[in-house]
């Protein structure tokens, strides 16, 4: 068997090897996922509350099918199949970009992972056979840590994006790895079903890119953990679908490398263990990750102007942005912007409309019906603007010791006098900010109130320190009987 493992590529056999054998023990890790899972719980009904278009994509595919046993997803009365559960949740999780991330050479999120985990972890926990020995909310969490260690330590190196593919390919690879593990198969079906998720096809990044960035990037994730889910059960099924593909990354030519990635090696930065869960960022503020220090560093500007008796639309003749390159690859956008996921990945709108406001600039402020979407003032100050990378930032960002996410800004007045520069480098939901966990779950409890009332959620955040329930009864205090005809 050892012979047979080690015709796997290294990276597909060190992700098998860390899920199966990877041992977790340091409680702090578990009280940080236990805290990014109830945050990840809080988007969805975020999601539900403010996002129609998100609706619509939640439910049987075919309207009126109901799975006795099947996955509830949180804020409806929808019992679906673990794959159509998976793609509800995951999309509910990300879909209004206000769910963890991390950086690296690739930028990504991975409370993606969860749409999986849990779908998979509901339907298992409700299976006749597996009522005593199912899954536990300590479970989730184990396979949560490994999920996000796998996604978050292959980003590290990793620039997908520089190659026209989309991040979720690691939501795909992550998700496999820790459903076979959940569903109880042997390592090797682990590595068979994570070769077929090298292979898998995978979605260009176009969707996240203007002129075509739109809804997809909002569903893409939970397309991913669909995905790794069906590669799982095929792999279950066992007989010739569960022959994996030994050099699914190496094998020249036809391997991922060859094929999809310019020949270069897929490299692993460092051995897994629990460093991305210790170290990701909580969107405490609503803003694509690499634009939440530019929002902060926004509002402090706002306060030197409301000091002076200045106002943002009349008084300033220029802003000026330095970021980092990630930040300019993805938020630098100037030119029209067509609809809400246009709007959440702009860094020019985000701080236009944060000074505009006096305050943070918030999820229903990137909705198509807010009133800063066609706003005039927003576009004027968009013009205003200029970004620019700064080396310094850049290196700081990718520097594993600091992982800061900077940006600053310095505005010029219309009388050519220019307002001392504003510098954030450590965004609130940093994990070098003491107050982020805190924040997270203040975070949590406004949303989760949208449909819930205050003794639901207590319920619910005691429910999360409980090790041993049952992730049948943990997810059904999230079920909302008639909900969605409701909201």
């Amino acid at each position: 068997m050892a012979t047979e493992h080690a015709r796997f590529d290294p990276i597909i056999r060190n992700i098998v090897h860390y899920v199966y054998h990877g041992e977790i023990t340091d409680e702090k890790v578990y009280q940080r996922a236990r805290v990014a899972l109830l945050d990840a719980l809080g988007c969805i009904i975020e999601t539900l509350h403010l996002s129609p278009d998100c609706r619509d994509l939640v439910g049987p595919i075919v309207p009126g099918i109901i799975v006795p046993g099947g996955v509830r997803i949180p804020g409806t009365e929808h019992t679906v199949d673990p794959l159509k559960g998976a793609f509800d949740l995951g999309a509910l999780i990300r879909y209004l970009d206000h769910n963890d991330a991390y950086a690296g050479a690739e930028w990504g999120h991975p409370s993606d992972n969860l749409g999986a985990i849990l779908s998979v972890a509901d339907w298992l926990s409700q299976q006749r056979d597996r009522k005593k020995t199912g899954p536990s909310v300590r479970t989730v969490l184990e396979a949560q840590i490994k999920a996000y260690e796998i996604q978050g330590t292959l980003q590290q190196r990793n620039a997908f994006n520089e190659h026209g593919l989309d991040h979720v390919i690691l939501v795909k690879v992550a998700s496999t790895a820790v459903i076979v593990w959940l569903l109880g198969l042997p390592e090797s079906a682990a590595l068979a079903a994570v070769s077929h998720a090298w292979i898998d096809g995978h979605p260009l990044r176009t969707y996240r890119q203007a002129p075509n960035a739109g809804p997809r990037k909002g569903w893409a994730a939970g397309d991913a953990c669909m995905r790794a889910i069906h590669l799982a059960f095929l792999t279950q099924r066992g007989g010739r679908a569960a022959v994996g593909v030994p050099s699914a990354l190496t094998a020249p030519r036809w391997g991922f490398s060859d094929a999809l990635y310019q020949g270069k090696e897929v490299t692993q930065a460092s051995p897994y263990g629990t460093r991305v869960m210790e170290t990701v960022l909580f969107k405490v503020i609503t803003a694509e990750g690499h634009g939440i220090s530019a929002v902060e560093a926004a509002l402090k500007v706002g306060a030197m102007l409301e000091a002076r008796q200045l106002v943002a639309e009349r008084h300033i003749r220029a802003i000026r942005i330095r970021t980092q390159k990630p930040a300019v690859t993805i938020i630098d956008k100037t030119g029209p912007l067509r609809n809400n996921a246009d709007r959440d990945h702009c860094l020019q709108y985000m701080i236009a409309v944060t000074l505009l406001k006096g305050s943070v600039v918030d999820t229903e402020d990137y909705l198509d019906d807010s009133p800063w979407a066609a706003d005039p003032r927003v576009e004027t100050l968009r013009e205003k603007m200029t970004v620019n990378e700064d080396a310094g930032f850049t290196a700081d960002y990718y520097n594993p010791a600091s992982r800061s996410v900077a940006n600053a800004i310095t505005v010029e007045l219309n009388s050519g006098e220019s307002l001392n520069e504003v510098v954030v480098e450590f965004p609130v939901g940093h994990h070098k900010r003491d107050e982020t966990l805190s924040r997270v779950m203040e975070k949590f409890r406004r949303n989760m109130a949208l449909m819930f009332t205050p003794d639901e959620v207590e319920r619910i955040v005691a429910a999360a320190e409980q090790d041993q329930m049952s992730v049948e009864e943990f997810m059904g205090l999230f079920v909302r009987w008639k909900a969605t005809a409701s909201l």
